[in-house]
């Protein structure tokens, strides 16, 4: 099983530079960023931990940068975002970003898609909240337009692009969602908790799962399974990467037992003096 991390770098904690050096020294798998442009002060959403929302959130790295700080520095460990908020970008400018970060670190990277929990920092980039799902899907595959090999025209419900030359291509080659149809970029997975809405996305145009936290994996991923075999996808393609797990060893043990190759595991929002002694404490896991 591939262990990977994810943390809130911020401007406070650990730099992507030390933290990426540090994960490929140890052997850990992959860095997961998250992403939060800002948060308004003035919020109705409720932080979805309950509770006060912490600090981390609306000091957080823009991901493409620390990511590419982290390539930069490494050759082996795996880039993600966990997640990447679809809606809130221009998707012609998200997919050159991309392409690039994945070309440049010779196609390390996993695209995190996520459709967001705080309704007001939505609002600031013009996101209608009730739809931004249906925004998301039509974002993605203006997306995978660009990415095409050959020029390709999309015109969606919110978005379109013309036939078009769009470099660099990512590295990975395409999949099949079916015959005859093509998912082209990055390894992409869908973060959110197991529900129908999400399942059929993921069947549609994703390769796989983030469930946060990880838990109920055991009833949930029958149901996925199901829905991914009826939407005519590959049994044996479908990933599922459990993120932002606090781990004990019967935890990852039974993530094993269901088959599940790639876990990723939570580090805290800090100094680096902290992150290399857990760091050191998650390498039993190894």
């Amino acid at each position: 099983m591939r262990i990977a991390t994810t943390i809130f770098l911020t401007d406070h904690t650990v730099s992507p530079v030390r933290l990426a050096r540090s994960l490929e020294e140890r052997g850990f798998a992959g860095l997961y960023l998250p992403e939060h442009t800002h948060i308004p002060v003035s919020r109705d959403t409720s932080a979805p931990m309950g509770g006060e929302l912490p600090e981390m959130y609306g000091r957080t790295l823009d991901p493409f940068v620390a990511l590419a700080q982290a390539a930069a520095v490494t050759e082996r460990i795996t880039l993600g975002t966990g997640i990447t908020l679809v809606a809130q970008h221009d998707p012609i400018d998200l997919a050159k970003r991309i392409a690039t970060l994945d070309h440049l670190s010779g196609g390390r990277f996993t695209l995190g898609v996520g459709y967001g929990w705080n309704v007001e920092e939505a609002a600031d980039h013009g996101v209608e909240w009730r739809t931004r799902r249906e925004l998301v899907r039509d974002r993605m595959a203006l997306m995978r337009a660009l990415w095409a090999p050959e020029p390709t025209a999309y015109v969606g419900e919110f978005s379109s692009v013309q036939a078009s030359a769009a470099h660099p291509k990512p590295v990975q080659p395409p999949r099949e969602l079916g015959p005859g149809h093509p998912l082209h970029g990055p390894r992409t997975l869908i973060g959110g908790a197991a529900g129908p809405k999400l399942f059929a996305a993921i069947a549609d145009h994703a390769d796989g799962w983030l469930p946060i936290g990880g838990g109920g994996l055991s009833e949930s991923l029958p149901v996925l399974r199901q829905i991914w075999e009826t939407a005519g996808r590959d049994p044996k393609n479908l990933q599922v990467v459990p993120y932002a797990v606090h781990p004990n060893p019967g935890k990852l043990a039974h993530y094993a037992h269901l088959g599940i190759e790639e876990v990723v595991l939570q580090l805290p929002s800090a100094e680096e003096p902290e992150i290399l002694r857990v760091l050191d404490d998650f390498a039993q896991y190894l």
